[in-house]
């Protein structure tokens, strides 16, 4: 999809505009500001990695290659193997996970994915309103230091941006993807901010957000005030380029999409993402902290091309497990058990909800979480443990689903869909399936015929909560 462009230019006169016009999102706070029974908030390290397949961790089975600083972190964790992403595609899921509400409920959550609109006026650029609630304003109204580095992609200066957010620090990228070296996005304009203002710096992407990350840290820990760190590395987003292959990227015509990238490539952008993970691990140790830090890593969304879904079927874009089911891992010391792993379905949204209520922080009333807090569910994690059922749900591109226990629903826009993201023989299958995900989760056998009440039971679920959202825009499904 070919995006129109916008200037620098154009955002940074609409940015001075904009400026002593941007409010700040207002939230409500629990009295004694504890969460879980302890006496202090604990500090947030929320990692979002970008494009990361549920395999592409050796935690969760990835063959050719070591992720040795994210093992450690499950091993002094929760590993989940049922948590989604609210979307298959960037921008919505960070939506979901900002306002800790389904995307669809505002208007940029719709968009797939986050569009330019030229030189039009500033309200016509779709983001987070920044009067809308965020888990950053929240945070911060509650006594928090808040910091984003890394990706934004929630919405475009002059109207939106992290600052306008709730983040009192942001170092990173606004759009959804830029060449490694060069900071330069798919329309080849500069893409690289302090808060609101563009900036140079010689370096490999992945390396520049993890030490300023390290430094925020370290920064912080020496202060009585607890912390929010936000960090949402680009890899192993494309383009597909490791760390050494700055020279090798100046020869190639179609970076982003089409030219470069191999298994090896793809091997080095992730373990460069996991020294950064550990890096940040380190810096939590050194400064003392670790055991006062709730420490989140996931994925945005499934794999594309070179990532491993096993046992998956589907990639980004869709939503088979392949799309949405992503690798999640958290500790929270003293609070949630260390080597476990959980059969818990969860989502994005829960992490915002889990965040929240660790800090004591209540969510604005006008804006309720539609996340769980997960501590509750979390603190008996084990293979066989209890878990609670979870009911979520999916659209994108005319393509819906829901997952209620351990089935889950799908129906598609059309045939075609079923060989591109479930490559099955789109005559034989239809559009319209049941899947048991636990007993089948290579989502092959279609229990429709075989169960069409519980078929038609999540259905109805799902038009139920679809009536709840804003409606899919026709140039989302080809209409």
């Amino acid at each position: 999809m070919t995006r129109p462009r916008i200037s620098r230019r154009t955002i940074l006169k609409g940015a001075a505009l904009s400026a002593a016009a941007s409010t700040l999102p207002v939230g409500s706070v629990l009295a004694d500001g504890r969460g879980h029974g302890r006496k202090r908030p604990p500090n947030v390290v929320f990692i979002l990695a970008d494009d990361l397949g549920w395999a592409d961790l050796s935690s969760y089975g990835r063959r050719d290659y070591r992720t040795e600083a994210l093992d450690r972190l499950a091993q002094s964790g929760v590993r989940l193997t049922h948590a989604y992403s609210n979307s298959s595609i960037c921008t919505p899921t960070r939506v979901a996970f900002f306002t800790g509400r389904y995307q669809q409920r505002i208007p940029v959550g719709l968009q797939e994915p986050l569009g330019w609109v030229g030189d039009a006026a500033p309200g016509a650029l779709p983001g987070i309103p920044p009067e809308h609630p965020t888990i950053a304003s929240l945070l911060k109204d509650a006594g928090y230091g808040t910091a984003l580095v890394g990706k934004w992609h929630a919405g475009y200066l002059p109207q939106h941006s992290p600052n306008k957010s709730g983040f009192e620090e942001f170092f990173g990228i606004f759009s959804g993807g830029v060449d490694y070296f060069t900071h330069r996005d798919g329309n080849g304009d500069a893409d690289l901010w302090e808060d609101e203002t563009p900036v140079e710096k010689t370096g490999y992407i992945t390396d520049l957000i993890t030490d300023r990350a390290v430094d925020y840290i370290e920064r912080k820990a020496a202060r009585n005030r607890p912390f929010y760190l936000s960090v949402h590395y680009t890899a192993p987003h494309w383009p597909w380029e490791g760390p050494g292959d700055e020279e090798v990227s100046r020869n190639l015509t179609n970076l982003f999409h089409l030219d470069g990238g191999s298994p090896k490539v793809y091997a080095e952008i992730v373990k460069r993402l996991d020294q950064g993970v550990g890096r940040i691990l380190a810096a939590l140790e050194e400064s003392g902290v670790a055991d006062d830090t709730l420490v989140v890593f996931t994925s945005d969304n499934g794999g594309e091309r070179f990532s491993d879904v096993w046992p998956f079927t589907g990639s980004k874009g869709g939503v088979y497990e392949g799309s949405n089911r992503v690798p999640a891992i958290v500790r929270f010391p003293g609070v949630l058990p260390e080597r476990r792993v959980s059969e818990q379905v969860a989502a994005t949204f829960d992490w915002t909800a889990t965040i929240l209520a660790a800090a004591g922080v209540r969510a604005n009333p006008a804006y309720p979480l539609d996340g769980v807090d997960l501590v509750p569910l979390l603190q008996r994690a084990g293979r066989g443990a209890p878990t609670q059922p979870r009911q979520l749900f999916w659209r994108i591109g005319g393509q819906r689903a829901v997952r209620d226990g351990n089935l889950k629903y799908v129906r598609l826009a059309n045939a075609s869909q079923v060989v591109t993201q479930g490559g099955l023989p789109a005559a034989l299958l239809g559009t319209e399936f049941l899947f048991d995900v636990v007993a089948d989760p290579r989502e092959r056998a279609n229990l429709l015929a075989a169960r069409p009440e519980d078929a038609a039971r999540l259905s109805a679920a799902w038009e139920a909560w679809n009536a709840t959202v804003l409606p899919e825009p026709a140039a989302n499904v080809g209409g």
